[in-house]
């Protein structure tokens, strides 16, 4: 919770940067404390909760976002061109992000209840039909990035279960199916272009290119020490667009310079080598695999947030873990670090029993 607590004071630091470069009224700041406010109590609960309890709610919990992901398409509000949030008043939550608690939940189910018989295609053919749903209406919505992070956090664990080779190539195969499937009746044309920008990125510096360009400006004008908070001449003057979310890796870089990027990264580092090893100790599969489903979610945002700052990765639209401005985020992700407390607390208890009745 020490390392949540660091990214989040370059979250808020960040943000109310950018909301004092927007007018007089912060709009972004407020609303991200209230989200962290909810997340830290929701945190406290979820880390009192036993591993048994996430255990007998999961495939509940699949069920309820798989509903979800239905319903927003006839009570959601369209932003951006996509179709993703309930929004009640002035508070709005994006059902994607519960989407990627719930498969980790349900990938931790799916693989306790196989008893260690992963090379079985059962496990295999199951777990895709799990997560195939999920991608299936991620995609009709469309968010190309949520679908991404949902496929990484399968291909993750299935990697990590030890199934057969065989199975892996052809789950690259079908992969490459589904993409082409996907680009030609899926994607929308903003979508194309920033893969066609990706490969092409000197052809659309005033095009689909302008956002990454002005990224790279912006992390690059912050040379080592940063222009400071508040002086970023990118993220102040609207040359950095969705500088709160997309693009806040660039304000950071800008402002705080790469000694904000380094502590920043190095945080991340950390964090995921406490989660692995809470996974490494943990002697129950569940517990386990829920924890690296954890690792890979936070991974994958992190690497394709900062590939598309950098101009490294093809822009997919994902916030930076505990960082990025996004309220339905941030309380999955502290939720999510919750239930990593309650893996490792689970395992200190049972460590102590050993110790006691041994």
């Amino acid at each position: 919770m020490v390392l949540v607590f660091v990214l989040l004071v370059f979250s808020f630091a960040s943000i109310y940067s950018i909301d004092l470069s927007r007018g007089e009224k912060l709009t972004y700041f407020p609303m991200q404390m209230l989200a962290c406010a909810i997340g830290v109590v929701m945190f406290f609960i979820a880390s009192r909760m036993h591993v048994t309890f996430y255990r007998t709610m999961s495939k509940a919990v699949y069920l309820a976002a798989f509903i979800m992901l239905i319903l927003v398409f006839f009570f959601g509000d369209t932003i951006r061109g996509t179709t993703g949030w309930f929004k009640i008043g002035w508070l709005s939550f994006q059902p994607a992000e519960f989407a990627k608690f719930a498969l980790v939940l349900m990938m931790g189910f799916l693989v306790s209840i196989q008893k260690r018989r992963f090379d079985r295609l059962q496990f295999v053919v199951l777990s895709g039909l799990v997560v195939s749903a999920l991608i299936f209406l991620i995609l009709l919505q469309p968010d190309l990035g949520s679908a991404l992070v949902l496929g990484g956090i399968w291909f993750g664990i299935l990697i990590l279960s030890g199934i057969k080779k065989r199975y892996i190539f052809g789950l690259i195969g079908v992969t490459l199916v589904a993409f082409l499937i996907s680009w030609n009746f899926l994607f929308k044309d903003y979508q194309k272009d920033r893969l066609a920008t990706f490969l092409k990125p000197q052809e659309e510096l005033l095009g689909a290119g302008y956002n990454v360009n002005q990224s790279i400006i912006a992390i690059g004008g912050g040379r080592f020490f940063g222009r400071g908070l508040g002086f970023g001449s990118q993220s102040q003057l609207y040359f950095l667009p969705e500088a709160q979310t997309d693009f806040i890796f660039s304000v950071i870089g800008e402002e705080l310079g790469f000694i904000g990027i380094f502590i920043v990264l190095f945080v991340y580092l950390y964090l995921l080598f406490r989660l692995i090893r809470i996974a490494r100790q943990c002697n129950d599969d569940f517990g386990s695999y829920v924890v690296l489903g954890i690792v890979f979610l936070f991974f994958i945002q992190v690497v394709f947030n900062v590939g598309a700052a950098t101009g490294l990765l093809p822009v997919t639209g994902l916030t930076l873990p505990f960082v990025s401005y996004g309220g339905s985020s941030l309380i999955i992700n502290l939720i999510l670090i919750g239930i990593a407390e309650s893996v490792a607390r689970s395992n200190w208890e049972n460590q102590k029993e050993n110790v006691l009745y041994g």
